[in-house]
């Protein structure tokens, strides 16, 4: 029985790191006061007639501070590229010169940034919920199982080493957002 109690922690765990990690993976693509190749990486194109990955079709880097380069491994690529980025609606405008694209970013103004700020905010409450609905089912098996014969004091201990391990992750949130809202407001 405290095997099955253990792999419910476990599992409980686990879904709360992939929280955090998805919650970071969606933070990178919210645009901060420095441009990032992550900002277009995951934006789809048309290649050979399957939505990929722009990431997976060019080199993507960082000029400078403000600059996006994109090189295609393919020439042709350029205008399928370039459409993507139009469909993907980010609020640039690349500059293709037949060999790259260039994506400059223009720098973000005040009301921007807040905005921005809110928006991941929304995406760190969805990280949070996640993180409490993996809780939930947690002690929902822990509870099933102190019905099927766990004793009631183990119970307790895994339901509040469940809590510990919530307060953990969401501590783990906090300090993200802390760092991204730092990010984004920096001039």
């Amino acid at each position: 029985m405290q095997e099955e109690i253990d792999l419910i922690i476990e599992t409980s765990e686990e879904g709360m790191q992939s929280s955090v990690e998805r919650l970071v993976r969606e933070l990178n693509k919210i645009r901060s006061g420095k441009v990032s190749p992550s900002l277009v990486s995951d934006i789809r194109v048309d290649y050979y007639g399957a939505a990929t990955p722009m990431n997976q079709v060019a080199n993507i880097k960082a000029e400078d501070g403000r600059t996006l380069v994109i090189a295609p491994w393919e020439k042709h690529m350029l205008a399928v590229i370039e459409q993507g980025i139009f469909q993907a609606n980010i609020g640039v405008t690349p500059q293709n010169d037949g060999k790259v694209i260039r994506l400059v970013i223009p720098p973000l103004t005040e009301e921007r940034r807040r905005n921005l700020v809110k928006q991941s905010g929304k995406v760190i409450e969805q990280a949070k919920v996640s993180i409490r609905s993996s809780r939930r089912e947690a002690m929902e098996e822990i509870k099933k199982a102190v019905k099927d014969g766990y004793s009631e004091d183990a119970g307790k201990r895994s339901e509040e080493q469940v809590q510990q391990l919530t307060n953990n992750y969401i501590a783990k949130v906090e300090k993200i957002m802390e760092a991204k809202e730092k990010e984004i407001m920096t001039v």
